[in-house]
This record gives structure tokens, sequence and C-alpha cells, in this order.
């Protein structure tokens, strides 16, 4: 159920997979698998409360520095995942959208991503981002590099670039920006995410390790961001958000936890 006060696009930081296994004494690939198991149901929530993007980051263009053994293995994960999912994505009517650099991602997860992105391109209910391969500042200059390839070419005058061209060259450019960011895990850093796109984003840093991250957590903080009042720079008036019980799109969707 979409109200004024639902972030139409949600953005998080998935955090703590290896803490939550190392925790429990299992090698951190356990604590991945964990953390995919996890994405879901907190998907499914999302749908429900009317949200119309949810990005997650996936695996950052500085991941690539992790031990080779983990790297291949949260490859083999996405590729397994991809393929479990595929049939529930297009039946739920979830369309996935990957954003990051193609370079250097395996053939295999590359040829997963497009068949999946191609047979979800109809979804209509909810925006599934995988931010995979992705650094914000990456995207930023190459969205730059391919403005000023622009302007060289005299296709455009400097003059013309403007914010909406800037935004519309990012990796995001058919998304809406970000209302709502959320980084589980305890960590209160961006870590190279969304940079330009959370400019006027609510953040909301939670302790709960991602593998723990539940759908009603996901209600809390969407009631949270429903009771934030929002100026974008301006000077904050009353606003409808006063008047909303807490806890009031939990409740909908079947309570706080």
């Amino acid at each position: 159920m979409t109200t004024a006060e639902t972030p139409q696009h949600i953005a998080i930081i998935m955090d703590g997979n290896g803490r939550w296994a190392q925790s429990r004494g299992l090698p951190r690939v356990v604590g991945h698998r964990a953390g995919a198991a996890a994405i879901r149901p907190v998907l499914e929530r999302a749908e429900q409360l009317g949200v119309k993007v949810l990005t997650l980051y996936s695996f950052s263009s500085e991941n690539w520095n992790r031990p080779t053994a983990e790297v291949d293995a949260l490859m083999a994960l996405c590729c397994e995942k991809l393929a479990q999912e595929r049939a529930g994505l297009i039946e739920s009517g979830i369309r996935l959208r990957r954003i990051g650099s193609r370079t250097g991602l395996p053939a295999e997860v590359l040829r997963e991503l497009d068949i999946t992105e191609a047979a979800t391109a109809g979804g209509r209910n909810i925006t599934l981002a995988l931010a995979l391969n992705y650094g914000s500042r990456g995207e930023i200059t190459d969205a730059l590099r391919a403005i000023a390839t622009r302007v060289a070419a005299g296709e455009i005058t400097a003059a013309q670039v403007t914010e909406d061209l800037v935004s519309s060259s990012l990796y995001t450019s058919d998304l809406p920006d970000p209302d709502l960011l959320i980084r589980t895990g305890g960590q209160m850093r961006l870590s190279n995410y969304l940079l330009w796109q959370l400019s006027y984003a609510e953040i909301l840093f939670s302790n709960t390790l991602w593998p723990d991250f539940s759908p009603d957590d996901l209600c809390a903080a969407v009631d949270d961001f429903a009771h934030r009042k929002r100026t974008f720079g301006g000077i904050a008036t009353e606003t409808s958000a006063q008047s909303i019980p807490v806890g009031s799109h939990c409740v909908e969707q079947g309570g706080l936890s």
C-alpha cells in the first residue's frame, strides 16, 4: 500500500554477512548464503509496502580485493541465485536491473544477469536493482567521460552540461533517486555507494547484521522514514507525517519485530 510517506526507492548496504558467520564459528561464505536468503522476504515486504525500487549493494568494485576464494564463492552464489529465483521473479512481477560495471565480471555471471534482466523486463510491481561490481566514483567518472566525449564531438556545449544531464548519464538513469538508505551491520559510512543519488536521502544505520534483517525490520525503517521531516534545503513545516501512528506500516503488514 503506497502512501505519501512511503519511500519510493530504498537503497540498502547489506553489511554483516561475514561477521554473522564468524560469530557462529562458520566460514564467511556461509554468511553470504544466509545474506542471499534474506533478500527475498525483504523484497516481498518492500513490494507490499508500495516501494517501487529496492537497490541492494551486492558487490562493490573494492570487493575484488578480498581473498580469491571468497570472491569466487560470491560469483558462484550470484549465478546460482539468479537461476533459482528467475521464475519466481517473473511470476511476482519483479523486474531485475543491474547497475555497475560489466568489466571484470565473469562471463557466466554476465550471462545469468543478462538472461534474468531480459526475462523480467516486463515486471511492473517492483524493481530490484543489484549494484554489482559497483563503485560510485567509478560511475561518476564514466558519466563525465561520456559527457566529455559528447562535448568534444560537438554534440553538446559545455554550457549544456547540467545536473539532469549528469543524472541521465549514470548507471541509474532510469531509476528515481533513493528516498531512504539503510545500512545494516552497525557501520556508519557510505562506502562509495550511490554518492550522487543519495544527496537528499534519509539515512538509517541499523546494528542488525544483514542475515538477521527481517521484513519487520524493514517495516520499522519505513515507519521511521514516515516520521521524518524532509526539507530538501528549505524550512520544516507541519506535515501529515506527524499524525501517522507509530508502527502504522508494520501493523498493516503484520507487526513490529
